[in-house]
């Protein structure tokens, strides 16, 4: 099982990102879908997570309203769009996949994760 993450960046507060998360060796279509992040220094924390088609969502209360999180099943994909980025955003982000339907905010109900995006948000 592989996870990658891709579209993270260097982006100036207020600014958009949207992050990718391509996966293989997994029937995606089965697994929920979570965004964690690690700040320096800091423990990694829930952002966002959704089930098998989206249809239930979940999302971090310092994120709610500017994160969206989806997923394209096609394209073994799930994606994280940030709007109105924060400099307090700046983090490694990483996706994770969860063999369950429901929006997971637990690290321990994943079981596979990726290696991580940088996203720096500068004021």
């Amino acid at each position: 099982v592989q996870l990658v993450e891709s579209g993270g960046g260097l982006v100036i507060a207020g600014d958009s990102l949207r992050l990718s998360c391509v996966a293989s060796g997994l029937h995606f279509g089965l697994y929920a879908m979570g965004w964690f992040r690690q700040a320096p220094g800091k423990e990694r924390e829930f952002v966002a997570a959704c089930n098998w088609n989206a249809g239930t969502t979940g999302y971090a209360d310092s994120v709610k309203g500017r994160f969206t999180i989806s997923r394209d099943n096609a394209k073994n994909t799930v994606y994280l769009q940030m709007t109105s980025l924060k400099v307090e955003d700046t983090a490694v982000y990483f996706c994770a996949a969860a063999s369950g339907n429901y929006h997971y905010t637990r690290q321990s109900d994943y079981n596979y994760w990726g290696q991580g995006t940088q996203v720096s948000v500068s004021s």
